[in-house]
């Protein structure tokens, strides 16, 4: 089996698929308590980084994309697939699993 590497410019979703880079999580409480790995939670935000064609429709036309290329979006908790690149991670979701643009 061949070996793939993988880079952000070289990820392009399928699809209804979206391409998000995870914001970081926050590292300390609003009391000023610093948090353990374990136990911050899975962040919900993140930054589209490219977007799919749409979804195919019954006719073989496409449905334009809510969200481009740049957005910040919130998305569900346990949505999408995690992928970590380097240091930075990013999640691959389905444009159904975003619930926002966050401006």
């Amino acid at each position: 089996m061949a070996a793939v590497s993988l880079s952000v410019s070289t990820v392009k979703p399928l699809g209804d698929r979206v391409f998000v880079k995870v914001s970081a999580s926050e590292e300390k409480t609003a009391g000023g308590l610093y948090l353990p790995d374990t136990a911050k939670e899975k962040p919900q935000v993140g930054e589209v980084i490219s977007v799919g064609d749409g979804k195919l429709k019954d006719d073989g036309s496409r449905m334009a994309m809510d969200v481009k290329v740049g957005d910040k979006v919130l998305y569900s908790k346990y949505a999408g697939t995690d992928i970590k690149l380097g240091t930075d991670e990013y999640v691959l979701l389905s444009e159904k699993d975003i619930l926002a643009v966050v401006s």
